[in-house]
C-alpha cells in the first residue's frame, strides 16, 4: 500500500518539523514518524468501514420505510439490491476490518454519524444509483462496478467528508489520495471467491520499506550539518534565508541517498525528489533543486564520491 515515494514525504516533513522546533532528540522524532505512517493505515480502515456502515444506513433506511403507517407498495416491498451488493456484504463481514477497527477502538463513524447519512443520502439521490437499482437482480462484476464507481465519484471527491478528514487529523489530507488509491486497487482485485477470511493489504509492502524510511530519516537527520554545507559550497549566489527550508530537507535527502544508499539510482532519487518539490514546495523549488542535485551528483561522481553499485545506478 505504502509507496517509496510517500515514504520520502513523510521522512521530508519530519526533518521539516525538527529544522522547525530545533529538535535534537532523534529517537522520539523517528517513534513520531512511525506513528504518523500507521496513522495513514487508520484512515485507510475507516475508509472501508464507511463503505459498511453506508451500507447500513441504507439498511436501516429501508427497514423504517416499510414500517411507516402509510407506506406504499414500494417500500413495503423495497428493492434490496443495494443493502445485498456482495462488495459491501464481504467488507462487512471481514474478520480482520472487524478485528482491526475494534483492536484500534475506530470508532469515528459511530460518534459522527451524520457524514455517513450525507454520503448516503447523496448515493440515493445519484444517477448511478437510480440506474443500478432499476434491475433487482445483480452479479459480482456489476456490484463491483458500482460500488468502484460511488467511491470515485461521490465519496472520494465529497468536500465535506475532505473537511472531516481534514479536521480530524492534519496529516491525513496528505494521505488521503495514496488511501482513495489503494482502496480502489482493492476493490478491483475481489473476486466472488473471497470471504470474510480475506487479507486486507499491509501498510507496508515488506519489512525493507519500513527500514527505509527509518534509515533515510536518521542518516539524513544525523548527517544535516554535513549535508548542509554540501549546499552552501554550491549555493555561493544564494543568500541561505532565501531558500526555502522545505527545499533544503529535499536536497539533503536526496545527497543522503547519493552517498548512503547504494543500491538506489541516481535518476530515481532525482526524479522522485523533484515530483515531491512540485507537490509540496514553491513554484520555483524543483528548478532550484534540479540544478543543485545535478550539479552534486556530477561532481560526486567525478569525484569518485557517489556510492553506488551496479550497472545502470549511476
Amino acid at each position: 500500500m505504502l509507496t517509496r515515494r510517500h515514504i520520502r514525504v513523510k521522512v521530508m516533513q519530519s526533518l521539516y518539523s525538527i529544522e522547525q522546533t530545533q529538535s535534537d532528540n532523534i529517537n522520539k522524532e523517528e517513534k513520531f514518524l512511525l506513528y504518523s505512517i500507521d496513522q495513514m493505515y487508520e484512515l485507510f480502515l475507516i475508509n472501508l468501514q464507511l463503505l459498511v456502515e453506508i451500507r447500513k444506513r441504507a439498511e436501516d433506511f429501508m427497514s423504517k420505510s416499510q414500517k411507516k403507517y402509510l407506506a406504499t407498495s414500494e417500500e413495503k416491498n423495497p428493492n434490496t439490491k443495494f443493502i445485498d451488493n456482495e462488495v459491501l456484504l464481504l467488507l462487512e463481514n471481514n474478520l480482520q476490518l472487524k478485528e482491526e477497527i475494534g483492536a484500534k477502538k475506530l470508532n469515528c463513524w459511530e460518534l459522527d454519524d451524520e457524514y455517513v447519512a450525507l454520503l448516503w443520502n447523496e448515493i440515493k439521490d445519484s444517477d448511478l444509483y437510480t440506474s443500478y437499482m432499476s434491475t433487482r437482480l445483480s452479479s459480482f462484476g456489476e456490484d463491483k462496478d458500482f460500488i468502484l464507481e460511488v467511491f470515485k465519484e461521490i465519496i472520494a471527491p465529497n468536500d465535506k467528508f475532505y473537511e472531516y478528514i481534514e479536521d480530524k487529523k492534519l496529516t491525513w489530507v496528505d494521505d488521503l489520495p495514496l488511501v482513495n488509491t489503494s482502496i480502489v486497487k482493492m476493490i478491483r482485485k475481489l473476486k466472488p471467491s473471497h470471504n470474510e477470511n480475506m487479507v486486507l493489504p499491509k501498510l507496508y509492502k515488506d519489512a525493507d520499506d519500513k527500514k527505509f524510511a527509518i534509515d533515510v530519516f536518521r542518516k539524513t537527520a544525523l548527517n544535516g550539518v554535513e549535508f548542509s554545507k554540501e549546499i552552501d559550497g554550491r549555493t555561493p549566489n544564494w543568500d541561505q534565508d532565501r531558500i526555502a527550508e522545505l527545499d533544503k530537507a529535499i536536497v539533503k535527502m536526496a545527497i543522503c541517498e547519493f552517498v548512503k544508499f547504494p543500491s538506489i539510482p541516481v535518476k530515481v532519487t532525482i526524479n522522485e525528489y523533484l515530483e515531491i518539490a512540485k507537490e509540496y514546495s514553491t513554484p520555483k523549488s524543483s528548478i532550484f533543486i534540479n540544478g543543485i542535485l545535478d550539479k552534486i551528483s556530477k561532481e560526486y561522481k567525478e569525484n569518485g564520491k557517489l556510492n553506488k553499485v551496479g550497472r545502470g545506478l549511476m
